[in-house]
């Protein structure tokens, strides 16, 4: 699945077939616990104990919504609650307050305000992320650094990574800072630096950009008092220098801060890097496929998480249609593989671990469903559940508890 920004129709490189589509949905309806989400908001279930899930759709310029019971493991359908690009979506950590990144060209994230008792959304604002308009969109990732109250943009079509300042009510400011990535890589997809993904460390001292154009993790110096990216050492970014042709995606750090786990796209490996937050330097400890012995066809890998105490890696394989887990050394930082599943549909765009660590949620795109996941929190394992609502193209997912604890 080639998930480069594109404001033209949707290229499928390996789009899988339409029996297989097919296939997928037959499942999915005869397994699932509720119907199609409706186009427009049905009436919502009592907030009680239960969450609210937002769901980013890919090219087709809506956000969904699904109320979730985290108890019994339901999820009762809302609907299309805004009609927004929605490339990613993300949740304030305390406050009700959804941003959603745009495709289109300007690099828009728009902020919402949630109705906790509907679910509905209403727009408060829009905050352009680039200073030279690219010609084509692609905001890849935004995600919130709580620390600073700040929410950290890869902007994969400029090549960019960016920081915008979060006021206390959940409004965006004006862009904070934006870096410019460098470089280039084998692939046709790789003609230019595309940020995929950005975190800061636990030090809050450096920003690390995963650039699947350019065969890099990018190492920034992180201002956390004025949120302002610079170069890391005088002759620029610090830089970790993947295969050639791998295309970083995602990255994951460890709670104890000094493992970074890296997730390429083109060559679906997993690496474990050891993250010296002195200097700013990674070094890889460790390379591991996440592709069954003996695969064949495609390779893409997609998502990454860590659980909340640091024992358990997640990935997804889009070549595969599976979900790999992994458990991690506390003393070494090193991963073994403990299981391999099938994702319950076709093209696990991303997934997201429910903020109690009880669940995951996988967004398969093709198939046009999110599947939910029953999580071991002592094996780490995954158990498909069978639940499943179907979202066209969903690409992110986002919560809201009624603690105000955003995930993933």
């Amino acid at each position: 699945m080639n998930d480069s920004p594109r404001v033209s129709h949707r290229l499928r490189p390996y789009a899988p077939s339409r029996r297989t589509v097919l296939g997928a949905l037959a499942v999915s309806a005869t397994t699932a616990a509720v119907p199609l989400l409706a186009a427009a908001p049905t009436a919502a279930a009592p907030t009680g104990t239960t969450d609210l899930v937002y769901i980013g759709t890919w090219g087709q310029r809506q956000v969904y919504a699904v109320r979730f019971d985290p108890v019994h493991g339901t999820m009762t359908p809302i609907g299309s609650v805004a009609q927004a690009s929605s490339n990613w979506v993300t949740v304030h950590p305390t406050r009700p307050v959804l941003y959603v990144a745009g495709g289109e060209q300007g690099g828009f994230i728009r902020v919402f305000e949630i109705d906790d008792a509907s679910g509905g959304l209403r727009q408060i604002g829009e905050v352009g992320t680039e200073s030279v308009p690219t010609g084509s969109g692609g905001l890849s990732y935004i995600g919130v650094d709580r620390h600073s109250r700040t929410l950290l943009v890869a902007d994969f079509a400029a090549g960019t990574a960016a920081t915008v300042p979060i006021g206390t009510d959940g409004g965006l400011g004006a862009v904070a800072s934006r870096v410019q990535d460098t470089g280039s890589g084998p692939s046709p997809r790789q003609l230019g630096p595309h940020p995929h993904h950005m975190v800061i460390d636990r030090s809050r001292r450096f920003a690390l950009v995963a650039d699947f154009g350019a065969d890099r993790v990018f190492v920034y110096r992180y201002h956390q008092a004025t949120r302002a990216l610079s170069d890391a050492t005088p002759d620029g970014p610090g830089a970790y220098a993947t295969a050639p042709g791998s295309g970083p995606r995602r990255l994951a750090l460890h709670p104890d801060g000094r493992t970074v786990y890296l997730l390429n796209e083109l060559t679906a490996d997993l690496q474990a890097l050891s993250w010296d937050a002195r200097h700013g330097t990674l070094t890889r400890l460790q390379s591991l496929t996440t592709n069954a012995p003996g695969h064949a066809g495609t390779t893409s890998a997609a998502e990454l998480t860590i659980s909340r105490d640091g024992r358990f890696l997640y990935t997804s394989n889009r070549g595969e249609n599976t979900l790999v887990v992994f458990a991690t050394d506390h003393r070494t930082g090193l991963l073994t593989e403990v299981q391999r599943v099938s994702c319950a549909g076709v093209t696990p765009w991303s997934f997201a671990l429910h903020p109690g660590g009880r669940w995951l949620f996988v967004a398969n795109e093709a198939s046009g469903t999110v599947n939910l996941f029953l999580v071991d929190r002592g094996s780490g394992q995954l158990t498909d559940t069978g639940t499943a609502v179907a979202v066209p193209y969903p690409d992110s997912i986002g919560f809201r508890t009624p603690a105000g604890t955003a995930g993933p």
